[in-house]
């Protein structure tokens, strides 16, 4: 693959729902937020209204079902292919709700990035918001970490923070994570398609030194720390 400029990245985002993370990234990308274009939107699911919004806005919106497919490694397969058919530089999971398998994940390791709703490794996996309630929780938030084989374990990047509130619900705390994640995330793609992250030994590296801790955004801050 001929290398790319920032000005010019491609990205491929992969999502199964709604589409708000890839909303927020579109949005980025138009207001100069991160320096790349979104090359098409692909999702397991042909009704995701994620791939409904791409298409309104004009983005190639590629559907894979699973259901057209025999088994894990078959579906992932074509999903390879429909990815490889735009030669993203990054891959970015919005919202994408299957567990990746090992050929997937090593065909794109060092270059695929996931959001996940809580300050890894705490609370991997689902229902975060109510979990960390449950526990008494003061502080929550989100992390951008590479995609391994390890459900939510790949290095992490970036953590942004959220406070817990008395009387909070899991749909108040969601609501206040969701906002700093459409924060967070365009900063670390920024990082990405600017040449400055890489991932080795299972270490995230910026601008070639190992990161000691993820990089933090504070609830009251708007750059990373």
């Amino acid at each position: 693959m001929t290398p790319r400029s920032p000005e010019n990245a491609s990205l491929v985002v992969l999502l199964s729902g709604r589409g708000s993370t890839y909303q927020a990234l579109e949005t980025a990308c138009g207001r100069g937020r991160m320096p790349a274009q979104i090359a098409a939107v692909v999702s397991d699911r042909p009704k995701a209204h994620g791939l409904t919004l791409a298409r309104e806005h004009g983005y190639a919106a590629v559907a894979v079902p699973r259901r057209d497919h025999p088994d894990r490694e078959s579906h992932e397969q074509a999903m390879a292919e429909a990815i490889d058919r735009y030669q993203p530089d990054w891959i970015i999971l919005a919202g994408y709700m299957r567990i990746l398998g090992k050929a997937f994940v090593e065909r794109y390791q060092g270059r695929m990035l996931n959001t996940h709703p809580s300050l890894l490794p705490a609370y991997r996996g689902l229902n975060t918001y109510q979990r960390a309630l449950e526990a008494g929780e003061s502080l929550h938030g989100c992390s951008i970490h590479f995609v391994t084989e390890a459900l939510d374990g790949g290095p992490v990047i970036a953590q942004a923070e959220v406070p817990v509130y008395p009387g909070d619900t899991a749909e108040e705390l969601e609501a206040r994570t969701r906002a700093r994640e459409r924060m967070l995330y365009p900063m670390v793609i920024k990082l990405a398609v600017e040449g400055r992250l890489s991932m080795r030994d299972e270490a995230v590296l910026l601008d070639n030194t190992p990161l000691k801790a993820p990089l933090k955004l504070a609830w009251d801050k708007e750059t990373l720390e």
